[in-house]
Parts: structure tokens; sequence; C-alpha cells
């Protein structure tokens, strides 16, 4: 069934894990795969651009569907094989409500942690504005603390409550992504327990990224967020 699957993507990319993800969690093992390097400029290669005109990554298609953006497929996925692996869209209305509004807010996460640590590797230190440095940092102290406590307030352990779903598909790789960083656990310990519940689950644990495994930041870019 997934050998008509194709799926390019680039290691440590919060939105090309949440398809892997999502497809792990559907028993979609065995589709074709294309590690690409984004150091190399691999995604803006004539193959990437036949499936996805903006030279992003991930690119997947599944016959003849092509979804580039990670979240539209990961929902595809979550629909067209609704009763293969994981239930990931809850049946519950509430439930279901939850989930999308977790998942999307999930965006405002990545954002804001990319504003930090692309501003820190792309611009020289010797041309880095403090404004904007403290500008961004404070927006993503606010939204950490934000998922923090919806975490402390939630009703089971996961995003969107008891089970295991899309948000936690969609969101668990920017918060893994946060960690990479060494955002402080002791400060924020919901989060860090969250993330440290997931990170052995067999869907996350197969599609880790593995330059993450091949070399652990030390850079403590987020430590004091």
């Amino acid at each position: 069934m997934a050998k008509d699957m194709t799926l390019l993507w680039g290691s440590g990319s919060p939105p090309c894990w949440r398809v892997m993800i999502a497809l792990e969690e559907k028993n979609l093992q065995g589709y074709n795969q294309k590690l690409l390097s984004f150091e190399k400029g691999e995604h803006k290669s004539a193959e990437v651009m036949a499936m996805n005109p903006r030279g992003q990554l991930p690119s997947f298609k599944h016959k003849d569907c092509v979804l580039n953006e990670s979240y539209a497929a990961c929902i595809y996925l979550a629909n067209q094989f609704k009763s293969q692996g994981t239930k990931l869209i809850p049946d519950c209305p509430a439930e279901q409500a939850m989930m999308y509004q977790r998942m999307f807010e999930g965006l405002a996460l990545n954002q804001k942690a990319g504003d930090v640590i692309y501003y820190n590797w792309k611009v020289p230190e010797a041309e880095r504005h403090d404004s904007a440095v403290t500008r961004n940092r404070e927006s993503l102290t606010a939204e950490i603390k934000l998922w923090e406590s919806y975490l402390k307030k939630g009703s089971g352990s996961f995003l969107a409550g008891k089970t295991f779903s899309l948000a936690d598909v969609a969101v668990f790789p920017s918060i893994a992504y946060l960690f990479r960083f060494q955002l402080c656990e002791e400060r924020y310990p919901k989060l860090a327990a969250y993330y440290n519940s997931l990170k052995d689950r067999p869907s996350i644990k197969s599609s880790w990224p593995p330059t993450w495994l091949e070399a652990p930041d030390k850079s403590a870019m987020l430590k004091d967020i």
C-alpha cells in the first residue's frame, strides 16, 4: 500500500518529521523516500521542484495526489487511512475541536522558535540588533509559557486530551526542537514531561532525525528562554 507513496525530506525539519510520524502511526512503512541535504541546497533540485515548485521540503506524493504542506499531508493520511493504525482524529466533536485548535496553534510555536534560532544562525553577531533579539526571545517565551499552561490545565497527557492525535503528530516535532536547543526542563516541567513521555513512542523514535542522533546540539541556544 505504501509503495505508491513518495516522500522527499530533510533531517531535523519539523514539517518533514510530522509527515513521517503520521506515516508510521498509520502503519505505512515501506514508502519510497529520499533524504536530501538543506546545507547542499538539494531542496532546490529539479527532483524537488517537479513536485514542489516552492522548492521546500517535505514533498509528498500518494498516487496522483501531491501534498507539499505537512499539515495537509497529515490530515490526508488520517482521513484516507482511518481504519488503519492509530486513530488520529477523535470522533467526539469537543475532542476534535481541541485537536484542530492545538494543531494549528502549533504553527505559531514553530514560527516563533524559528525566529530565535534562525536569526542566530543567519545573522552575523556583529550585525544583530538587540531589539530584534529581545523581541524574538520575549515572543517565544510567552508562547512556551502558553503551552506549559495548556498541559497544566489539560485533561490528559496528550496535547488534545487522553489519546494521541494529529495535534501530537503536528506539534511534537516543534517541542522536540525546543529541547534540542536545550530549553530548560526545570523551568517548563509540563512540557518536559510531555516531551520525555513521547520521545520513545515507536513512531517518533523510528523517525527521529538522523542528524540529531549523529550530532547532539551543544549551542544551548534556548537555555535562558
